[in-house]
């Protein structure tokens, strides 16, 4: 791992570790954000109030973010009213949450969704709802709405001084390395359809629908890195685009990455569409926000934020769940309880969890994040090579590079913009990253955000009026080499219980919009279909 001074000076707080450049202007005005780490942080101090008042319910909710709000979906599209939803942050959304400015809309968070396969039946009938997907949601080919097709350029590589054309690394690659970016390329397409002896895909999105025969899963107990150098992949643009992508998705280098997780993020992506490239992403200048509101309006006025869950206890006919809304304690009493937050909370608020959950719970390893905005006057200064794209993306920085908001508004000919700059810190264990994330300035991360995005852009510390900083914590569970399949994660996908269901990407072992909307609806239908519930 690297060193605490060494990350500092590379990361993005180089003036806290005194490696910072004298003699820069003034950092631009800005807030350090991010979740509500003090609110959360209550758990581990305990005294809470005691309870003041009682309310009751027939679904009680727990986590407002992709999973929470995928439940209350599909309850309210099975005709069930009586649900309310508790979300510790000040809004809905989790990862999919967004901002504004009077310019334009930005992601904090995920931003972007693959165009779903034929397995993703819950996204497409989301997005169908939505008028995204226009016509049979189950047709092969769907047609999607242009308004949220990225826009082209879609991707770019800035690299040894130049702009290049997507993602894999191609000026100044020798023939023999390029031949193994093809052979890399078709052995993904291969995998694209292969199926285990169970006739499943080897790899399908929600990752649940995967093959269980026992030579692909097998996978996951090597890293990504060494299933490449097994298979003959050593050229080192191969290396950079894997570590690009499992940091990308997973917050974590390719080398500590399942090789199953690895060769998912490659070979599960087969959507297509009538008038768009397979490769297209859905898209829009807020991220996946709109998702995220396409889904909580069918939990209008039944989401309760700034709600702490910091008790959980069984009753005969009910689960009886204490929240801290700001000074007091609101008990609620639900007849069903569906668990979407994080699984590692859940240990912490019931006392009374079985001891193999527990475990199984505790089991995940997180990864901290960090997420810039930087409000431009003006677009920056351009350097040679490909145009500007939607996703632009630096071939040897710690960050992964930025998206531009307003790309999907280019027939706007808007004068300023926003940058959406994302970081996973992975190069120190994720405890060490929460700490640098908890303790370090706003104007030491600022500053080496600047410092990095000058390298490409080097107006741009003239042009940003404002910069804020969004702190993740606990960002995404992290698929480590053997922690997918036969395993912790298995157990919380298979626990039952007569009043209480899980739901959270967690049980899918990493962060996706698909993943987690596909447990928090597999939830919803364990409560419609429970005998308690069947009752009423």
């Amino acid at each position: 791992m690297t060193s605490r001074r060494d990350f500092l000076c590379t990361v993005g707080a180089a003036t806290l570790a005194g490696c910072a450049p004298q003699g820069n202007p003034p950092l631009p005005p800005g807030e350090l954000l991010g979740m509500n780490h003090a609110l959360g942080h209550r758990l581990r101090e305990g005294d809470f109030p005691a309870t003041s008042e009682t309310r009751r319910t027939g679904v009680l909710i727990v986590g407002g973010g992709i999973s929470g709000l995928s439940a209350a979906w599909r309850l309210a599209r099975g005709g069930v009213d009586d649900f309310l939803l508790l979300e510790m942050e000040s809004e809905a959304g989790g990862n999919s949450r967004a901002g504004e400015s009077p310019l334009v809309a930005y992601p904090w968070g995920a931003h972007y969704l693959p165009l779903p396969g034929r397995e993703a039946t819950l996204v497409r009938e989301l997005l169908a709802e939505l008028n995204v997907l226009q016509g049979d949601p189950q047709a092969a080919r769907p047609t999607y709405d242009e308004r949220f097709l990225c826009a082209t350029p879609q991707e770019r590589i800035w690299r040894h001084g130049l702009w290049e054309e997507g993602l894999l690394p191609h000026r100044g690659v020798a023939a023999g390395e390029r031949a193994q970016q093809r052979r890399f390329q078709a052995r993904m397409e291969e995998l694209k359809v292969a199926r285990g002896r169970d006739g499943r895909r080897a790899f399908a999105m929600p990752m649940e629908l995967s093959s269980r025969d026992p030579e692909w899963l097998a996978l996951d107990r090597i890293s990504f890195r060494q299933w490449l150098s097994a298979n003959g992949f050593d050229a080192p643009s191969l290396h950079w685009l894997a570590n690009y992508a499992t940091r990308d998705d997973y917050g974590t280098a390719h080398d500590h990455t399942s090789a199953w997780a690895g060769l998912h993020y490659f070979a599960c992506r087969d959507g297509e569409a009538a008038n768009a490239a397979p490769d297209t992403v859905l898209t829009a200048p807020e991220g996946n926000a709109w998702l995220a509101r396409g889904l909580a309006r069918h939990a209008a006025g039944r989401i309760v934020t700034e709600a702490l869950v910091w008790r959980i206890e069984e009753g005969k006919a009910v689960v009886a769940v204490d929240v801290l809304q700001g000074a007091k304690t609101v008990r609620y009493e639900a007849r069903q309880l569906v668990w979407a937050a994080p699984a590692f909370v859940l240990p912490r608020v019931w006392g009374a969890i079985p001891g193999e959950l527990k475990a199984a719970a505790l089991a995940g390893d997180y990864a901290p994040w960090l997420t810039a905005n930087l409000h431009l006057a003006d677009f920056p200064e351009e350097r040679h090579g490909a145009p500007p794209a939607w996703d632009n993306v630096f071939h040897d920085s710690p960050g992964l590079g930025y998206v531009t908001a307003t790309h999907q508004l280019i027939r706007r000919r808007l004068r300023g913009t926003v940058f959406t700059y994302y970081r996973a810190l992975h190069e120190v264990a994720p405890a060490e990253g929460r700490r640098l994330l908890l303790e370090t300035p706003r104007a030491a991360w600022a500053e080496g955000i600047l410092g990095e995005l000058e390298r490409v852009h080097p107006d741009i510390r003239r042009l940003t009026t404002r910069l804020d900083i969004f702190r993740n914590g606990h960002a995404m569970r992290r698929p480590l080499p053997g922690s997918l399949w036969g395993g912790a994660r298995e157990k919380l996908v298979n626990f039952r219980h007569p009043r209480i269901a899980l739901a959270h990407a967690d049980l899918s072992g990493f962060s996706l919009f698909e993943e987690a909307q596909y447990r928090g609806v597999m939830a919803a239908d364990q409560v419609l279909a429970s005998p308690q519930f069947r009752r009423l």
